[in-house]
Formats: structure tokens, C-alpha cells, sequence
């Protein structure tokens, strides 16, 4: 097996590259959330729910809520009713604007009804080295960006975005256990085969990734890295696609967010 890393313009560069690519199961596609996301931001080649098969949902990595430790806000709650109660005046940081985190923001304002501002940073360090310096209210990102500062106290989390508990977090709430029914933003990684790769080939790559995905020493590497495996594969994960482009595709419309 041969990677070959393609970056660019939101993964779009590397992910239209396998939308041409002859569809005989020997060029494949990972890639993370921005899958889903991409093609409602900028003009692509493709489309997410029909250039492409999907082979399995590999890996999540988990995201969650932070403030400084100094900070008065010791629960979601708390955040939320501050927000509520100074409109306008609480700042979240991450990175955008217009990637995974910038939308969950806008979801949870909806949610909570709260009306908070998004302060948006090229890089998970700066957007980090905002909320240390106490120039940010709170922080949204991958539990990996920020494990470190948990760890030395000088960041406490408020809440797990993702749909279950993180696993190195046992003790912090989801943000759907706080109150917000279904609340799901996570990053997650997939595999993708080109459009009308043969049903047997798919069914076989399924195999070997689900095989590969469940090797302790692959589990072992992933998790130092902050990420988990697991995941549907096949018509699961296709639902699962389904379910995230439309759900994203309706934030980014409610909330007009542009990019280009």
C-alpha cells in the first residue's frame, strides 16, 4: 500500500483526485469531517453522497468544551447562563471560520439559545494559546489539542461534544447529557472508494480495515494520538454520511456561513 498525503484547499484536492480515479478498489480515500462540509463551502468536483462508496467509519476523535482554569465557569451550564445573561460579551475559539467546530458553535447557539461570539484562529495552537492567556472565554476543539493543559490544571473541561463520553474523560458530561438531546460534533475519520467500485471489492476492503481498525497495535498508536476506533462500515456508514452532510448542510444555511 502506497499513502500519498495530498493536502489543500479543505482535503478538496486530494478527495477529487479519488472522485476521477478508476474504480477498481486499488485507489482508496481517508479523510475527516470536512468531507461533509467542504462541498457546502466552496465549489467542488464532486459530491460527497454520490462521487464516492463508503467503506468504513475508521476512527473519532473526541472534541470538547474548555475554559482556563481560572475561570468562574465550572459546567456548560454555568457557561450558557453567563452567556445568556451578557449577550454578545462571551467569546469560544477555534479554529474556522467555516470548519467542524465553527459549526457545533452555531448549533449549540441554537440549542441553548444563547447568543455568544465566535472567535475563529488558523491553528489549534493559537486558538489554544488564546484561551490559556485568558484573551478567550472558552476553547472548542479535539481532546488531543488540549490533553496536555488538562493534565497540568491549567485548562478545565466543561463538556464532550461528541456523542458519548471520551474515554480519558469518564467524568465530564456529554454536551447531549447536559441537556441538548442528540447534540453529535465529532471529528471522524472514513475510508472511501471511487463511485461503482464492484460490491465484492468493497465488501473485502470493509474487512480488512474493520480487521485492521480492531489490532491492538493499531489501537495502541491511535490512542497516544487522542483518537479511538470504531465505527460502521458499509450502508451503516453511508447513513451515517447521509445523516452529517444534511445536518451540517442546514447549519450552514440557518446561520449563512460563507468562506468564499
Amino acid at each position: 500500500m502506497v499513502v500519498e498525503s495530498r493536502p489543500g484547499a479543505g482535503d478538496v484536492i486530494g478527495t477529487e483526485a479519488v472522485a476521477r480515479a478508476t474504480p477498481d478498489g486499488n485507489t482508496l480515500l481517508i479523510v475527516g469531517t470536512n468531507f461533509v462540509i467542504t462541498p457546502r463551502m466552496r465549489k467542488v468536483d464532486y459530491d460527497p453522497l454520490n462521487s464516492f462508496e463508503p467503506i468504513c467509519h475508521l476512527a473519532n476523535a473526541p472534541t470538547i468544551i474548555v475554559v482556563n482554569s481560572a475561570s468562574p465557569y465550572r459546567t456548560l451550564a454555568e457557561l450558557l447562563d453567563a452567556a445568556r445573561a451578557k449577550p454578545g460579551e462571551l467569546t469560544l475559539a477555534s479554529i474556522g471560520p467555516g470548519g467542524v467546530f465553527h459549526l457545533g458553535f452555531e448549533m449549540l447557539k441554537r440549542a441553548a439559545k444563547v447568543d455568544m461570539t465566535f472567535v475563529p484562529y488558523p491553528g489549534n495552537a493559537p486558538a489554544l494559546n488564546a484561551v490559556l492567556g485568558q484573551q478567550v472565554t472558552a476553547m472548542f476543539g479535539t481532546y488531543s489539542n488540549v490533553a496536555g493543559s488538562l493534565k497540568a490544571g491549567t485548562l478545565r473541561a466543561l463538556a464532550v461534544a461528541s456523542p458519548t463520553r471520551a474515554e480519558p474523560l469518564p467524568d465530564i458530561p456529554t454536551v447531549a447529557e447536559s441537556g441538548f438531546k442528540d447534540f453529535d460534533v465529532d471529528v471522524w475519520f472514513g475510508a472511501f472508494a471511487p463511485a461503482k467500485t464492484p460490491k465484492d471489492m468493497l465488501t473485502r476492503l470493509a474487512g480488512w480495515f474493520s480487521t485492521a481498525m480492531q489490532a491492538a497495535e493499531v489501537k495502541e498508536k491511535l490512542v497516544v494520538q487522542g483518537i479511538y476506533p470504531g465505527g460502521p462500515c458499509g450502508a451503516d456508514f453511508a447513513a451515517f454520511i447521509r445523516k452529517q452532510y444534511e445536518g451540517y448542510s442546514r447549519v450552514i444555511s440557518e446561520a449563512n456561513i460563507k468562506v468564499e
